[in-house]
């Protein structure tokens, strides 16, 4: 019997956090709650759970601290973040994602929907960890296992979301791929899912491979495409 994926849930509202307890416990995942941004992201560095969901406005420390924390730290990055947040301005929006969640759902939400993101993210990490050959391009190399870019000997930390979209790129090299195609590696199944989403991760993807970096290319109308003329590309286990 396979064991159960862990989820740490960051929810102060003890009427919500029992309705996703109960109902993510019912579809087989271990689910512990905690209450506070502080004791949270303790857990998490304790735990090293499967996947977190936290809410924004948290005691202690709010959710976007506790989000950049985990997408800093080299050992937590991987882990995938779904917030469920009351904020729903789209720039809180658009912030939490740029700090790396894979997901962001406002609230009131469908239990439905959050079940949904919770497997299709669940599943897209153990695909992603199948893989085991890294693409090297240029002067980089994404090293798949690790969930990291590196230019020489300096890492460069990549956003589960970015992640994704470089690797989807990398290995669709000469494909024009639409937005639609990479909001797959971002999130799923009707949670505000808009094309600009992907423009934010591609726009952070340029800055951190540099200003000489134009291989990702713009089809316009389309999406994106890796640019096929690049003689030092390689795959190795």
């Amino acid at each position: 019997m396979s064991q159960k994926k862990r989820i740490l849930l960051i929810e102060d509202e003890e009427e919500i956090a029992t309705i996703i307890k109960l109902q993510a416990e019912l579809a087989g995942y271990k689910l512990h709650v905690e209450v506070d941004g502080i004791n949270g992201y303790k857990a998490i560095e304790r735990e090293k759970p499967d996947m977190v969901i936290l809410d924004v406005m948290l005691p202690g420390q709010n959710g976007f601290d506790v989000c950049r924390k985990i997408k800093s730290s080299i050992e937590l990055r991987s882990i995938p973040v779904i917030i469920v947040s009351g904020k729903t301005d789209e720039l809180d929006i658009v912030l939490g994602l740029e700090l790396g969640a894979d997901d962001y759902i406002t609230k009131p939400f469908s239990i439905k929907i959050l079940l949904s993101k919770i497997k299709t993210l669940l599943r897209r990490g153990k695909e992603i960890q199948k893989q085991n050959k890294n693409v090297s391009f240029g002067e980089f190399i994404l090293e798949v296992d690790r969930y990291l870019l590196k230019k020489g000997n300096k890492d460069i930390p990549l956003t589960l979301s970015e992640f994704g979209i470089l690797r989807r790129l990398l290995y669709n090299k000469g494909k024009v791929l639409s937005r639609n195609q990479l909001l797959d590696d971002v999130n799923n199944d009707d949670a505000f899912i808009v094309d600009r989403n992907i423009d934010v991760h591609i726009a952070s993807l340029r800055k951190k491979l540099g200003p000489k970096f134009n291989l990702i290319e713009t089809v316009r109308g389309i999406g994106y495409r890796f640019k096929e003329h690049e003689p030092n590309e390689s795959f190795c286990e």
